[in-house]
């Protein structure tokens, strides 16, 4: 590929900016620039002073918002665990519009979904948020189409990601956007990371949406199907093992975690399916075996009805970013 032009990213921060939004995007460009981009990397506050960051650590800023080029490449909006503030910021709303107005691309990281959506930038477009945030996003701004399991979602010039870490898959798309397939996979590499990270949102939620239920055999239970989902799990085992009644168990599944105990092991299969499929060479019937499903059709008929796509195809999207499920096109 030619030489790129420079092209400039700003990180705007802000009082209660997690400190991992900021530097993952950052660490994850300058690496960039050892495989050929000539990212140049600049933060910048409202004032040009320091912030005190959601950890208690003090970030420094390069420069105030007004000293930043209107023309930039990218803009980066991290997020804060406690986002109200930032949406009712008014000098924050107002420098956040500007800056996205004029900039290329904007990509706000996890919460950073609050503050510009507080623009109305986007307005009647796709985002992505963290999973534990997205039921707040699409109550504080219904114009906005929150799509919970995403790791990342791109509308227009606007891109959004799921929590924290995500921040890294995002940088890596933009950066195979701008330098190809090839260099953001050495990026990954370096930082020992997914190019495409298997799986969306749920597959951090499976167990966690369950929560800690206030019942302790509702707790094993959930735990002896998460630690080995190929065991043969029914109702009727299940309940065994923790010595009640299956209705009694299903009526626990309902109380305390809203699903029942075949969707539950429905999905801690299929979570684990897509993790083998993506860091393992297995056929689809090893696959299928090793996480419960008995068959590659059973396997392949979960995978339709749940994502849309059969398990090879899921297989072979996760060859670069670009071909990943969880990046939504315009």
């Amino acid at each position: 590929m030619p030489s790129p032009a420079p092209h400039t990213v700003a990180v705007l921060l802000y009082e209660g900016v997690q400190l991992l939004d900021v530097a993952g995007p950052l660490d994850a460009f300058a690496a960039a620039n050892t495989h050929g981009g000539r990212y140049v990397l600049r933060t910048a506050s409202l004032d040009g002073g320091a912030v005190r960051t959601s950890s208690g650590a003090l970030l420094g800023a390069d420069l105030a918002v007004a000293g930043l080029p209107g023309d930039l490449g990218t803009l980066i909006v991290p997020g804060a665990p406690d986002w109200r503030p930032s949406v009712l910021d008014r000098r924050l709303r107002q420098a956040l519009t500007g800056l996205a107005t004029g900039a290329r691309r904007t990509a706000a990281v996890c919460a950073g979904a609050f503050p510009l959506a507080s623009t109305g930038l986007l307005d009647g477009r796709r985002a992505a948020t963290h999973w534990e945030l997205a039921p707040h996003l699409a109550h504080r701004f219904p114009k906005i189409h929150v799509d919970a399991d995403a790791i990342f979602v791109r509308d227009g010039t606007f891109y959004t990601s799921a929590g924290v870490t995500s921040g890294i898959d995002l940088t890596l798309a933009l950066i195979e956007e701008d330098l190809g397939a090839d260099a953001a996979r050495a990026v990954a590499r370096h930082l020992v990371v997914f190019l495409a990270r298997p799986g969306g949102q749920s597959q951090f939620s499976v167990r966690s949406r369950a929560g800690r239920p206030n019942t302790p055999a509702l707790r094993a239970v959930l735990d002896l199907v998460t630690e080995n989902p190929a065991a043969g799990h029914t109702l009727d085992s299940l309940a065994r093992h923790v010595g009640i009644s299956p209705r009694h168990l299903t009526r626990l599944f309902r109380a305390e975690t809203g699903t029942s105990p075949a969707r539950f092991v429905e999905q801690v299969r299929l979570e684990a399916a897509r993790t083998l499929l993506v860091t393992g060479t297995d056929a689809l019937d090893a696959v299928a075996r090793h996480c419960g499903f008995g068959s590659a059709e059973t396997m392949r008929r979960v995978f339709r009805r749940e994502l849309g796509v059969t398990p090879g195809a899921y297989r072979t999207r996760f060859s670069t970013t670009a071909g990943s499920p969880h990046r939504r096109a315009p």
